[in-house]
């Protein structure tokens, strides 16, 4: 792909590619615009000499040593299987393909792999397939009908455009599932007119349906005589559109009316508790006596995973004020229940063990003499707000029931560790030692597990 830099410090970096019939094109390197011309300016200052290729990092900040290029990050990007079910109303045959996949503001944009390293675009093996707006969309979990895959989501766009995205991994396909939503909600005040105006067409597009293309260029050459009055309309749309979004109502407003409700998920644990008035969340208290009532003996208790599309069926029950009852039929599978569990501290806006302290923490687990080592942790835990102590020393008693019954349920303190530790600790910004990250982590739990009575003594 050839890069055409901006001829303006303002202008947007254009990427030029060529279609499977050898046409060339140009897209906007944050996705949401395409053309078949490279657009032009009025003032063109000296350029820098060109750049052949562009490689971009996603999910990184890249700064380009340039005066004219500045890339935007992705917020969230990462490999799915993809498939269309619905395009513009009218139904197409599912076939299933890898893509590499890139949410950035309200786009998801597909392509047809990650290329080299880490580029999700500047590569031939690389340049978008298609992208969707989300703006005016919906998601929810693909029901059985849809596909028999597991870990599905499906996607409606403004459009009319239905898709499938699945992973074969629950936790990266819950935070799709989150990230989505999160992005829906966030522009689900815009206008249908605002978004039919700064809708992207892609190329892709428009190949389908070449005579309308053309019909378009001729009625185009047939109304240049009105461009002035168009720039005007145009200017007028812009300032109505404004206008209603400097009037829509703030969040604090909608939840005041009743729109938005309060919710158990991904609310703050201090927050959660001040609300129910008690120091540790009834979901959580909730969750342990059913499954220390039911199910301690259950083979792989935590470590099993439980069907996604159920966790979130009780996850929505229970952000809805809906009177949950784990005895009931529909939440039989004790692996829903502990899987609801996990989700919940996962779902944490702050971990259990808080960002401030995860590198005290850390330090802690690193010192050589081991009762030196189990007092350093205890006092970080004292340093933790009262909430997230009280509910820790509650989910570790209840961890180590299901310890005593690893005879039955085969669940170690070590296999406990490893499921519970990237959950309950983690940094606030993932660095490169990720991984060492990790081992601190599951050995924190196994020490808290294994010295409960003098940490909470």
């Amino acid at each position: 792909a050839d890069l055409a830099l901006p001829v303006l410090p303002s202008s947007p970096l254009w990427i030029k590619h060529v279609d499977e019939q050898g046409r060339p094109y140009y897209y906007s390197a944050d996705g949401s615009r395409s053309e078949w011309e490279l657009p032009k300016v009025r003032s063109v200052p000296t350029l820098p000499p060109p750049l052949s290729s562009l490689c971009v990092w996603p999910c990184l900040h890249v700064m380009m040593t340039s005066l004219f290029v500045s890339l935007q990050p992705s917020e969230k990007c990462g490999i799915l299987n993809v498939t269309k079910i619905t395009e513009h109303g009218k139904k197409v045959r599912k076939n299933w393909t890898s893509s590499w996949t890139v949410l950035q503001g309200s786009l998801l944009i597909f392509a047809k792999g990650q290329g080299v390293g880490t580029s999700w675009f500047g590569g031939s093996q690389s340049k978008p397939e298609f992208t969707v707006d989300l703006r005016g969309g919906s998601i929810e979990w693909a029901s059985k009908d849809k596909s028999s895959k597991k870990h599905v989501i499906e996607v409606k766009t403004h459009q009319s455009t239905e898709l499938l995205i699945q992973s074969e991994n629950d936790g990266v396909i819950n935070d799709w599932y989150r990230a989505l939503m999160d992005t829906i909600s966030t522009h689900a005040w815009e206008s249908d007119e605002a978004i039919e105006e700064d809708m992207p067409e892609s190329p892709g597009a428009e190949k389908q349906d070449k005579e309308k293309e053309q019909r378009d260029s001729k009625k185009s050459r047939a109304m240049k005589s009105s461009t002035s009055m168009d720039a005007s309309d145009n200017k007028k749309t812009r300032i109505k559109l404004k206008k209603f979004l400097t009037r829509r109502p703030t969040l604090q407003t909608v939840r005041d009316k009743g729109y938005i409700k309060d919710q158990v998920f991904g609310c703050s644990l201090s927050d959660l508790c001040q609300r129910e008035n008690t120091s540790v969340p009834s979901f959580v208290t909730m969750c342990i006596d059913h499954v220390e009532n039911n199910a301690l003996n259950v083979d792989g208790l935590y470590r099993v995973s439980g069907n996604l599309a159920v966790i979130q069926k009780l996850r929505f029950a229970v952000n809805h004020d809906e009177k949950v009852n784990l005895e009931e039929g529909k939440w039989e599978d004790i692996h829903v229940t502990t899987g609801a569990l996990k989700m919940f501290f996962r779902e944490l806006p702050e971990p259990l063990f808080t960002y401030g302290l995860f590198h005290d923490f850390v330090n802690s687990i690193k010192i050589p003499d081991y009762k030196q080592r189990v007092q350093s942790i205890k006092e970080r835990v004292k340093q933790l707000p009262k909430p997230n102590q009280d509910t820790m020393q509650v989910l570790f008693k209840h961890l180590r029931r299901v310890i005593d019954h690893g005879e039955e349920n085969r669940m170690t303190t070590q296999s406990v560790a490893i499921v519970f530790g990237p959950t309950l600790l983690r940094p606030e910004t993932e660095t490169w030692n990720m991984a060492v990250h990790m081992v601190y982590q599951n050995q924190i739990v196994e020490l808290i597990l294994l010295e409960y009575e003098g940490i909470f003594r």
